[in-house]
């Protein structure tokens, strides 16, 4: 096949040529060369070295153009096998998908917890630097930050109308921040020996619940800031609690490897939950509509009818999660894939997925009823330490070791 130059390439093309065989010392070649390409013997410097420049950058452009075929190939796999357009996809099959729509950077430090609002287009994150920073998550700007606290920011939690703020921290105190108008901390509540490390409002709003180091679980009064119960069982560091949806029961995960489940009307732990051989990290509770998902996996046959739940998942330094049937005290589900810890845990909710955060950097998805890994996400350049799933729009917020808060966009 003839290449096709024009009159001037070939003369430049020519010109190389020589000079290249001209500093190599191929001085036969050269003269023959010149001869049969008609060339005067004077080389212009323009020319020097031109031949070695281009085979060069066409390697260069050549590793490049690969590198954009096989992403390309693999934005086109994911369209055709799993992401259809937002229009034909419905909201409950909706996942995260790479990359992150923004990568927010302000904290200093760790970041321990992200949460999304439950009105408005807003996210929260707190962090080992002290503070809790406010974004907005669809534009992936910066709000505002809360600070007060005096040591990390352990965990954080909106109460049903987002109205109020509460978080929690190694400072040994509670805090509470008013969310509609100042922003500011309207009430600081001590009682705890050690690091606050978890808190959630029971739904109806007017308590807080908050777990600790000192191996004690508190409840307070949202309105006076007093502690009104504490609930005693576990036997190490306390390192989460979510209450129920309906309100009636709350869970705990503990160092000591354990769930307990416990009244929250009385003081009396329902279920103690034994399986994990490890620190028990973050636990959440199943929404109603995962309760099909979690029968199928447990494989139910239809003649001793379907567990009621409900269904409480765990996950683990043991790199497992769990999901448990809360009623009995089974474990129904066991779900591998995590090379390191799990750090967060939360449901789709659609109810047929669920996330999860872990050591190993990433964020993965899975497909409950086949109690399968669906799509593991390359999230951080660190330890993933929380994520979070919006409850109506298709966004999921991951934060991490590497100082930075991710959006992702559902599809």
């Amino acid at each position: 096949m003839k290449m096709v130059l024009s009159q001037r390439q070939r003369e430049e093309l020519n010109q190389a040529i020589a000079d290249y065989l001209g500093t190599n010392n191929y001085s036969e070649a050269l003269e023959a060369f010149r001869k049969e390409a008609d060339l005067s013997s004077e080389i212009e410097k323009k020319y020097g070295g031109l031949l070695e420049k281009k085979w060069t950058s066409v390697i260069r452009l050549q590793k490049k153009v690969m590198e954009l075929e096989t992403k390309l190939s693999e934005v086109e796999k994911e369209v055709i096998e799993g992401a259809p357009t937002k229009t034909k996809r419905s909201p409950g099959e909706w996942i995260p998908r790479p990359p992150e729509k923004h990568s927010l950077i302000g904290h200093r430090a760790t970041i321990t917890r992200v949460v999304f609002h439950p009105v408005f287009s807003l996210m929260v994150s707190s962090s080992e630097d002290g503070s809790i920073k406010v974004w907005d998550f669809e534009t992936g700007e910066y709000e505002r930050t809360l600070k007060g606290h005096t040591d990390s920011v352990q965990d954080i939690a909106f109460d049903a109308q987002g109205k109020v703020l509460a978080s929690c921290s190694a400072d040994l105190s509670v805090k509470l921040w008013d969310f509609q108008q100042t922003f500011e901390c309207f009430k600081t509540m001590h009682g705890h020996d050690h690091n606050v490390s978890s808190l959630a409002f029971v739904p109806a709003g007017d308590f807080l619940l908050t777990a600790s180091r000192d191996k004690t679980i508190k409840v307070w009064e949202v309105a006076t800031g007093y502690c009104v119960k504490t609930y005693t069982g576990h036997r190490d560091w306390v390192r989460m609690v979510r209450v129920h949806p309906d309100g009636s029961m709350f869970a705990t995960g503990s160092n000591d490897h354990s769930i307990r489940v416990w009244c929250i009307n009385s003081k009396d732990c329902k279920v103690e939950l034994r399986d994990h051989d490890h620190t028990v990290e973050c636990i959440a509770w199943a929404p109603d509509s995962a309760s099909a998902s979690i029968n199928e996996a447990a494989g139910v046959d239809n003649k001793k009818g379907a567990h009621q739940g409900p269904f409480l998942a765990s996950g683990s330094r043991d790199k497992t999660i769990r999901i448990w049937d809360v009623s009995v005290g089974v474990c129904l589900i066991t779900l591998t894939g995590h090379d390191n810890w799990v750090r967060g845990i939360a449901f789709h909710p659609g109810g047929k997925y669920m996330i999860s955060a872990s050591d190993d950097k990433t964020i993965r998805v899975w497909d409950l009823h086949n109690k399968r890994c669906m799509k593991t996400l390359y999230a951080h350049q660190h330890f993933c330490t929380s994520v979070d799933f919006h409850r109506n729009l298709p966004y999921v917020i991951s934060g991490s070791v590497d100082l930075t808060v991710k959006v992702w966009e559902c599809r």
